[in-house]
């Protein structure tokens, strides 16, 4: 259901199309739309034509691994019972290398979260597991689509490598984009008329600007607003997108789960987890904070602060400008201070908060300076419920 976005498809079987093929490598935060854009590409490819992988899922040991690929490959693949963890993984290499399909042709591969497969490096003999894939992969005459949601570590590993591997960033959803979700799940088409027509589009860029243009927050807060429109609450046609944050933003609420699970997941990918959570709260009550400015307020040295923030963002967690650190997700901060803490936020708080967090965002209509009278009530209001890099 998310917006297929065009360009961006084309790019990558343009990438995979060329003589020689590059290796398209899709980077982007948790629900930018990578899995997503993998299957539309095995559904245009068909069965016979592309593989896709779930690494992260199916990535436990080399030799089950090796088992997994078998048992779902369209392909020819020879199995002999690989006698230790590096010949599973040397078996598995081999049959990504040169795996052909019934034709003799080479084949498209899949492979979704491919640095996961760095669990491996805890087996003997694989210690470099990553940079044997990325070099086996280079030399290959099949054709890869890979997928990471760690920016950082993807950029280090294919540092300097094969011009083959082409990074591109996911790009963040257009108010284009966001309005054609906002169809989609609404299930009727947009009305034309020119009222309801600036009224769509002050929506779309409302929750374009909320949702900082995830697809997935734009998905749930355009799913809520469906939900919130056939339950009486808010315009038929203005909707109300605050309203509908401050309830998806709520303990049990759909964006504080993605959010908890973005924030679990990268830190136990991470080294140093207290002392990280603690840097994220000192982010949390303010932004854009030195080196030196953090260490103070977490009474660690300088050297051992940098290292944890260092740790961040190996992980997409924090980023820094000018020497400045600030979440690299500007919800998932919201997050931090209205669930990081000894207890549940009340009603105020997540009216407070999202009113903090949505103000500065909401555009401003073409014929006026302020939001519609929705927006203004839900502030205040408490929630009824070598490679080439691509921007």
């Amino acid at each position: 259901m998310l917006t297929p976005r065009t360009n961006l498809t084309r790019r990558v079987l343009a990438a995979l199309d060329a003589s020689p093929s590059r290796i398209p490598v899709l980077v982007g935060g948790c629900g930018s739309g990578r899995t997503t854009l993998l299957q539309q590409i095995k559904d245009r490819l068909g069965r016979t034509g592309a593989l896709y992988l779930d690494v992260e899922r199916s990535a436990t040991t080399p030799e089950r691994f090796l088992k997994a690929i078998a048992a779902s490959s369209p392909f020819p693949m020879s199995q002999p019972a690989p006698a230790s963890a590096r010949a599973a993984f040397d078996a598995t290499l081999e049959f990504l290398t040169r795996a052909r399909n019934g034709s003799g042709e080479p084949v498209t591969l899949l492979l979704d979260e491919f640095l996961e497969l760095r669990t491996f490096e805890s087996f003997p003999g694989l210690r470099r597991v990553l940079y044997d894939l990325v070099e086996g992969l280079s030399a290959s005459g099949n054709r890869f689509v890979l997928t990471s949601r760690y920016v950082a570590r993807t950029l280090r590993l294919l540092r300097d490598k094969s011009a083959r591997f082409e990074v591109i960033h996911m790009p963040a959803m257009t108010a284009e984009d966001t309005l054609d979700v906002l169809a989609r799940v609404a299930g009727k088409p947009i009305d034309v008329s020119l009222g309801a027509a600036q009224d769509a589009d002050y929506l779309a860029r409302t929750v374009q600007a909320l949702s900082d243009g995830r697809p997935s927050y734009v998905r749930a807060l355009a799913e809520e607003l469906t939900a919130m429109r056939e339950q009486g609450h808010g315009g038929p046609s203005a909707g109300d997108p605050i309203g509908a944050l401050a309830a998806l933003m709520s303990a049990d609420g759909r964006l504080a789960r993605i959010c908890h699970f973005t924030y679990e997941l990268r830190l136990h990918r991470a080294r140093g987890y207290g002392a990280l959570k603690a840097i994220l709260e000192i982010l949390g009550e303010e932004e854009g904070l030195t080196l030196t400015e953090i260490s103070l307020r977490l009474q660690r040295t300088p050297g051992s602060t940098k290292d944890y923030l260092s740790w961040l963002e190996d992980v997409d967690l924090v980023s820094a400008r000018q020497k400045r650190y600030s979440f690299a997700d500007p919800l998932l901060r919201s997050w931090v201070r209205l669930h990081c803490r000894a207890t549940a936020p009340t009603d105020d708080d997540l009216a407070r908060e999202v009113h903090r967090y949505a103000l500065p965002r909401l555009p401003q209509q073409q014929d006026q300076q302020a939001p519609p009278a929705e927006a203004q009530y839900a502030m205040t209001a408490a929630p009824s419920s070598g490679i080439i890099e691509i921007d």
